[in-house]
This record gives structure tokens, C-alpha cells and sequence, in this order.
């Protein structure tokens, strides 16, 4: 990536290049990469939402692969061992590594996954459960992650009911993970596409409806997954009195902020009802995550395209509608 552009404008923002193989530094990994997933960020990332600091960069931040040289110091992990790479590049180590300044994001404030190889810290990658293939795997270390943290930021007890709106490559993670977690809660899901409710009934949905549309029961919390304004105000007024909607998004876009001149207080917030943004994923979520994933396990959906068609799978993603994750594979 070399430029910040509308995929509307252009079809092609990214660029197949040759760039010299990356050196790890004292305390780094080398990874040899065998797949990426493709995530919403990368959207936010090209079209200026979320700018890198500096240009050109290399996408991708749902890495997989394998470990192939190691920097001075960095013994963690033997030569050859499968690891993966999230949002989270490195941080300053404090607890709240999320929200510190010295947050840096993978694919954006360094090279990412769409790539051989890239390099990073050996604090934070973290092996793959046997279980998963590296397609498999890919969408866990964002996608999956991050939801994980936005179910615990939900504050949900088993029996508590439970909407998802929006059914891409993160929420069709949370539903499985909920419904292992919480396995007494209802669970709706609010998605446009009828295809995508069909998807989300097939994984134990209790009940799938328009975005707009009002479930059987009012409910506990609502994670949002997607990159609109109305799925937010729409959340609102399915909430319980004291529910929690929880915002899983780095950015939105502006195309129809609009909505939110719907807003009305008591319909949307009175009854002392919360909003919860997600910022970022720190790695002990995605160390916590990934055993999970594998004892329950997780079966993400995956969509695998060569990592020369990039562009092709970012404009579907952005077109939606999408079944899952869509993986790249080097």
C-alpha cells in the first residue's frame, strides 16, 4: 500500500512489489508467512480512517506461519514452530497495553502479513493449536480475538441474552464461542443479508432478523461488528434496561452517520443503558483466545484467494456480503 484511496474510486490499491527480507532485530522472530486473513481494518487502513503513519506499508495483521530466523535473545520459540500474529504488534508492556501510546498496530505502524515474511517481537506471537489449519487459524488472531474481548466486555451471564449484528468474519467466531460460554442464553443475530441469517441459524442462532428488526425478548447486550451507523442506533432500542451495546469496530465509516439523528433518549439510551467501545486487542487476549478456540473448537469459514488476488478479496469484503473470513494464502 502506497497511497490512501476510496475502493470505490479504485479497484487496485495494493501493489505487488519485491522488497528486500526483513532482519529481526534483538528480541524478534522472523516469521515465514503461509497465510493472512483479510480484515475490515485493511478497508480502514487504505481509504484514510485509520492512516498508517507512514506509506508505503505492507497490510495484514491475521497472520500465520512459521518461525524461520531468530534475533539476538529471542529463544521462545524453536526454528520451525507455527505461530501467529494479530492486530498487536508490540506495546510498552503496561496492563492496559490496548490503550497505551505505545500501542503499535501490525500492517499499519509496521510491515504486516501480506507478504513472505515479516517480523515481530516474540512477546507477541503465539503458537497455533494443532487442531487448526493455517486458513483455519488466520481469521482467529483478529477476528476471533477481538471478539473474545468484546464477549468479555459484554458482562454476560449464562442465560443472559445475547444479539450480534452484523454476520461476518468476526461475529460468525463470537456466536460459536457464546454459545459455548453462555450455552443457556438466547442468541440473536441482526444481519441485511438473508443468506447471512441462514448462515448464523446453521451455527445455533436462536433467532436471526433484519438489522432493524425486533428480537423475541429485549436483550442483555449487542456486539456490533460492522462498519455502519444504523446497526448502532438500531442495537440501542433492543437493549434491556441497564444493557450493554459493545462496539467492535477500529473505525466507521461516514456514509450514513446520518442515522444518527435518529436518536431519540428514550427510546435508545434512557434506562441507563451503556455503550462500550473495543480498542485494540492486547496479546494475552489472543493467548487466552486461541486455547479456547482449539478445546471447543472453533470452526471458522474461510474463503481462500492467492495472495496476488489482495485487491479482488478487499473489494468483495467491502461489497459484502461475506460467509465468514476471507483468508490470502502465500
Amino acid at each position: 500500500m502506497d497511497r490512501v484511496v476510496s475502493l470505490l474510486e479504485d479497484e487496485a490499491p495494493l501493489k505487488l512489489v519485491a522488497l528486500p527480507d526483513p532482519e529481526p532485530a534483538a528480541g524478534e522472530v522472523r516469521i515465514r508467512v503461509s497465510a493472512c486473513g483479510v480484515c475490515h481494518t485493511e478497508l480502514d487502513e487504505i481509504e484514510g480512517r485509520t492512516a498508517p503513519p507512514r506509506l508505503p506499508v505492507v497490510p495484514g495483521h491475521e497472520v500465520i506461519g512459521r518461525v524461520d530466523r531468530r534475533g539476538p535473545g529471542a529463544n521462545r520459540f524453536e526454528e520451525g514452530a507455527r505461530v501467529g500474529v494479530g492486530w498487536i504488534h508490540h506495546s510498552s508492556g503496561v496492563p492496559d497495553e490496548n490503550l497505551d501510546p505505545g500501542f503499535a498496530a501490525t500492517g499499519r505502524d509496521h510491515n504486516g502479513g501480506y507478504a513472505e515474511y515479516l517480523t515481530v517481537p516474540e512477546d507477541y506471537a503465539c503458537p497455533i493449536p494443532d487442531v487448526f489449519s493455517d486458513a483455519e487459524a488466520a481469521p482467529l488472531l483478529c477476528a476471533g480475538s477481538v471478539g473474545y474481548r468484546s464477549l468479555k466486555l459484554a458482562n454476560l451471564t449464562n442465560g443472559d441474552a445475547l444479539g450480534l449484528t452484523g454476520f461476518g468474519g468476526s461475529a460468525h467466531i463470537v456466536l460459536q464461542l457464546a454459545r459455548h460460554l453462555y450455552p443457556d442464553s438466547p442468541l440473536a443475530v441482526f444481519a441485511r443479508d438473508p443468506q447471512a441469517r441462514d448462515f448464523a441459524r446453521e451455527l445455533g442462532a436462536d433467532w436471526a432478523g433484519d438489522t432493524t428488526d425486533r428480537p423475541p425478548q429485549p436483550l442483555r447486550a449487542i456486539i456490533d461488528t460492522t462498519p455502519a451507523w444504523k446497526p448502532v442506533v438500531a442495537a440501542l432500542a433492543n437493549l434491556r434496561p441497564g444493557g450493554r451495546l459493545v462496539i467492535n469496530a477500529i473505525r466507521k465509516e461516514d456514509a450514513d452517520q446520518g442515522e444518527l439523528l435518529g436518536l431519540r433518549y428514550h427510546e435508545h439510551l434512557w434506562m441507563e443503558k451503556e455503550i462500550k467501545s473495543v480498542a485494540n486487542v492486547t496479546h494475552g487476549d489472543i493467548a487466552e483466545f486461541l486455547p479456547l478456540a482449539a478445546r471447543i473448537p472453533i470452526r471458522p469459514a474461510v474463503e481462500t484467494y492467492p495472495l496476488e488476488e489482495a485487491n479482488r478479496a478487499l473489494l468483495e469484503l467491502k461489497r459484502g456480503p461475506v460467509r465468514g473470513a476471507k483468508v490470502l494464502i502465500l
